[in-house]
């Protein structure tokens, strides 16, 4: 007899997914309707306006893609890029280099600006390729780099840009909800994201916002947009303004019906308020961390709250003290990716993941395991480090 599947509780604090609050679950199960029933279309221009409170934009284009955030980028790459276009992609980690991938793909030619892995993009680096570039047409980089836990200053990347004529391609795909992010204010032209990650919400579904120089871009392509089910000029048929829907595709009722909730619990808790949990959990992380004795590897000011790369401790496997970590505590972290693999583990603190109570059972494990092993930390000092700071307003 074939079995149902029950996976175990786990407590996930790696960098994505996060922790899935009951209120979202219980909202999966919901009776399932047709994607063109007059209820559900309701209930995805609530989705487009709670969307737009996210992401703190007026963008009329500004839906979920029946897909994970991958298909997002993806969207926003074969929508807005064409062959022999120029497109200046920053890479500071593993997802500026997806980017250049799909630029490559659609017969582009990706000119790459680089920087460390843990750094923040270097704005007078992407300013010298704009000038070496006059032809180029669109600028792609990372907000919040989740290989490394670097953030970028969008603001003052876009406004390089439109000096030189350009429009920009963002990935905010882990800091939608737990990070200052402001779309209209920042001119963002293109943004990607995740439900995943700080919204909390089940995998599989992509947030993405256009505005209109960027849906004008889309409409007035000289060719075909290569990708179908992505094409923004017919996925607009059904997630556009108008009551009456065309048909594009079933789209993932039940999922909408979990994001639709997700975004309900972002509203009712404030974007800022959002942002200043996320933050002053960080804060509390760090200074278990330090007390332990273990460093980060982004500096203080370039450091995302919600996604937190710590060095290991000389002479320690991390791939055990994940193992165990999860065996023994039901709790998940991340590792490292790219040339960051092997030294460093990526700690999350993204949506329903940051809590006090997560940080406790994290650092409690994390060295109740390392003293175990024989690791030179400073053992017993990380609890109070923690308690203090989670009690500072």
């Amino acid at each position: 007899m074939t079995n149902s599947f029950n996976p175990s509780v786990r407590t996930l604090m790696g960098p994505g997914p996060s922790d899935v609050p009951p209120r979202i679950l219980s909202a999966l199960a919901r009776p399932t309707i047709g994607h063109l029933d007059p209820e559900f279309v309701k209930m995805m221009d609530e989705v487009k306006g709670l969307l737009q409170y996210a992401f703190q934009t007026k963008n009329e284009l500004t839906i979920p893609v029946s897909a994970p955030g991958s298909a997002g980028m993806e969207c926003c790459f074969v929508n807005l890029v064409e062959a022999g276009d120029k497109v200046i992609v920053c890479q500071n980690g593993v997802f500026g280099g997806r980017m250049k991938e799909n630029v490559e793909r659609l017969g582009a030619t990706a000119i790459m600006v680089e920087d460390e892995w843990g750094q923040a993009v270097d704005t007078s680096k992407v300013a010298q390729a704009l000038k070496n570039n006059p032809d180029t047409k669109i600028v792609a980089f990372v907000h919040a780099e989740t290989s490394t836990g670097a953030s970028s200053d969008v603001k003052a990347l876009c406004d390089l840009a439109h000096q030189h004529g350009c429009i920009t391609i963002v990935d905010a795909v882990t800091s939608l909800g737990g990070s200052e992010l402001k779309v209209d204010e920042w001119g963002i032209d293109a943004i990607y994201s995740g439900t995943q990650k700080c919204l909390s919400c089940v995998p599989g579904l992509s947030p993405v916002s256009f505005n209109d120089k960027a849906v004008e871009i889309v409409k007035n392509r000289k060719t075909k947009v290569t990708s179908w089910f992505l094409d923004l000029n017919l996925v607009m048929g059904y997630w556009g303004a108008n009551a009456k829907r065309a048909y594009h595709h079933t789209a993932p009722v039940n999922a909408l019906y979990a994001l639709h909730e997700s975004l309900v619990i972002l509203k009712n808790e404030g974007l800022e308020n959002s942002w200043k949990r996320h933050k002053h959990n960080h804060l509390a992380l760090r200074a278990g961390l330090e007390a332990m004795g273990l460093e980060f590897v982004v500096t203080e000011n370039d450091r995302l709250p919600q996604l937190n790369a710590v060095t290991i401790p000389e002479g320690v496997d991390e791939a055990v003290v994940r193992a165990r970590l999860l065996n023994e505590y039901n709790l998940e972290i991340g590792a490292g990716l790219g040339s960051l693999a092997g030294k460093v583990w990526r700690i999350g603190l993204m949506g329903h993941s940051s809590r006090g109570e997560n940080i406790l059972l994290c650092l409690s494990a994390l060295e109740a395991i390392l003293s175990d092993m024989g690791a030179n930390i400073n053992v017993g000092a990380a609890i109070p480090a923690v308690q203090k700071a989670l009690n500072q307003s």
